[in-house]
């Protein structure tokens, strides 16, 4: 008997997201630029866990605690923190075996408004082939959820949803009846043939560039550098290869 054709969504914002509607579904949490890459790098070089939070308060409290805690907003560490969300500070030395509390300004907070949903994976072009042949072998809907900035819909994140949900729509298992993941994928037909002079145009790219952290964006587009898949498990983060 064949199975049924597996729904696939894109939501563009938080301030879009409709959590009744996806209790079901395994929802992709996407921040290119930096949060979901740097998750991806964290697991990649080792760490243990990860708990998100989306309060600065819920973040000190941890501090104070003892635990290793990453944190900023807009770019910038918070005073208490150990590091920010750049991938670059999630090396072995400081994550192997390690569980971190991770607050950042827009990714942090969509994982836990997806909390409903039946699974929730962390995506990225660093982990992109290893999410892909997962989902795959799920036989779930999915969602892709773009973190986007500040409620705002962001070209980063969106272009990521797009070469995604190509891959996924290339499979014979989904379809989609969604125009936001329609947009998406025309928008990756656009980008793909040079993402990094595409990435040149979003506004996150110009924000990074004044802050002088915009070192990490080549390698947050790089795909196939992680085979790890982070997962939500009990209010933590953990590698679905552990």
């Amino acid at each position: 008997m064949t199975s049924p054709l597996r729904k696939l969504e894109t939501c563009f914002s938080p301030a879009l997201y409709e959590p009744e509607l996806h209790e079901g579904a395994i929802v992709v949490v996407i921040d290119i630029l930096r949060a979901s890459s740097a998750i991806c790098t964290a697991f990649a070089n080792g760490a243990k866990a990860i708990i998100p939070v989306s309060g600065v308060d819920e973040a000190r409290d941890y501090k104070s605690k003892g635990y290793l805690v990453a944190a900023e907003r807009d770019g910038f560490v918070l005073d208490f923190a150990d590091f920010g969300n750049s991938p670059f500070n999630f090396t072995t030395e400081r994550v192997k075996d390690k569980t971190i509390v991770y607050s950042t300004t827009n990714g942090t907070g969509i994982i836990n408004l997806a909390s409903s949903a039946y699974s929730i994976a962390v995506g990225s072009f660093l982990n992109i082939d290893a999410l892909f042949k997962w989902l795959t072998g799920q036989e779930k809907n999915v969602m892709l959820f773009c973190a986007g900035w500040k409620n705002r819909f962001n070209l980063e994140d969106t272009i990521f949803a797009g070469a995604l949900a190509e891959k996924l729509l290339q499979t014979g298992y989904y379809s989609t009846m969604c125009d936001s993941t329609l947009a998406a994928v025309d928008l990756w037909s656009v980008a793909k043939p040079d993402i990094r002079a595409y990435i040149e145009k979003a506004a996150q790219r110009t924000r990074l560039r004044d802050k002088k952290l915009d070192d990490c964006i080549d390698f947050c587009l790089t795909s196939g550098f992680t085979e790890r898949i982070p997962v939500m498990k009990n209010g933590q983060l953990v590698s679905l290869t552990e």
